[in-house]
């Protein structure tokens, strides 16, 4: 490996490293390919399947979080119709002691 060689692998490590960016090699269809350049310009590429992707996370992130929330409430259903139950006299004899 020359000098200059080297350098040029120095400062682009550098620069990538100030952005906060890594270089990722990616295979995609070829049709894929076609609707990202429909899209987004050569230059772009990178900015629009970082967006897609974080998109995608995101949406995924909240599929989980309904699925377990989901998940919560019927583990706990039973529990919260009985106690709605139990209490139901109660709350019935206070609004009927207010309406007197």
């Amino acid at each position: 490996m020359t000098y200059t060689q080297m350098m040029c692998i120095m400062k682009r490590m550098r620069a990538e490293t100030q952005a906060g960016s890594c270089r990722i090699n990616i295979t995609l269809p070829a049709e894929t390919v076609k609707l990202l350049d429909r899209v987004a310009r050569k230059g772009d590429r990178s900015r629009l399947i970082n967006a897609a992707v974080r998109s995608y996370v995101r949406e995924v992130g909240r599929a989980r979080l309904r699925e377990q929330l989901k998940a919560g409430y019927l583990h706990t259903a039973e529990r919260d119709r009985r106690l709605a139950q139990d209490w139901f006299l109660v709350d019935e004899e206070v609004w009927q002691d207010d309406a007197r």
